[in-house]
């Protein structure tokens, strides 16, 4: 079964990827508009409804909160899917997140010291801190008070079918 939603913002553009449990529930909250739907059905005792593949949501989201949550999603989005060593921007699946200075040196896992990192910088730093392993960093991390709506940065061969209009139409 295909297990996430893409939705998408009151105008059309990628918003965020979720499982399809959360887009249902925001369905039945009112909350989305299905646009497109997977050929799967799924089924409970008294209702039975595809699953949703996008859908846009029908209010504005508020992007100015008081605190942004630590994530390594909100990392990646606040770094915009790209490594703070080399510049590469990739998909979701090609990054994690890398400790500027390392948790055996006492570094903490704070916005003040995670940055995005693709898995052959984060390997060639290995336990260093960035100068000592002859790396810069393109930013230094920060907390930040609000998160850009950037796009998911996915790979276009394995991307959901109903998916990629959306997808490529916003990458245009």
């Amino acid at each position: 079964m295909t297990t996430h939603t893409l939705l998408l913002t009151p105008w059309m553009q990628p918003h965020r990827i979720v499982p399809w449990q959360t887009a249902i529930t925001l369905l039945f909250n009112d909350k989305i508009e299905v646009i497109e739907e997977y050929d799967e059905i799924v089924r409970s005792p008294s209702i039975s409804m595809q699953v949703p593949a996008v859908a846009r949501l029908v209010r504005v989201v508020s992007q100015n909160k008081k605190n942004v949550k630590f994530s390594r999603i909100n990392v990646l989005t606040r770094d915009r899917y790209t490594c703070q060593y080399c510049g590469r921007k990739l998909p979701m699946k090609e990054l994690n997140y890398d400790h500027v200075i390392p948790r055996k040196r006492g570094g903490k896992t704070v916005w003040e010291n995670i940055v995005t990192s693709c898995y052959p910088c984060n390997s060639r730093k290995a336990g260093r801190t960035p100068f000592e392993a002859g790396m810069k960093l393109r930013r230094q991390p920060f907390r930040p008070t609000s998160l850009p709506l950037t796009p998911p940065v996915l790979p276009l061969d394995n991307m959901p079918e109903p998916w990629t209009h959306y997808m490529t139409a916003a990458a245009s």
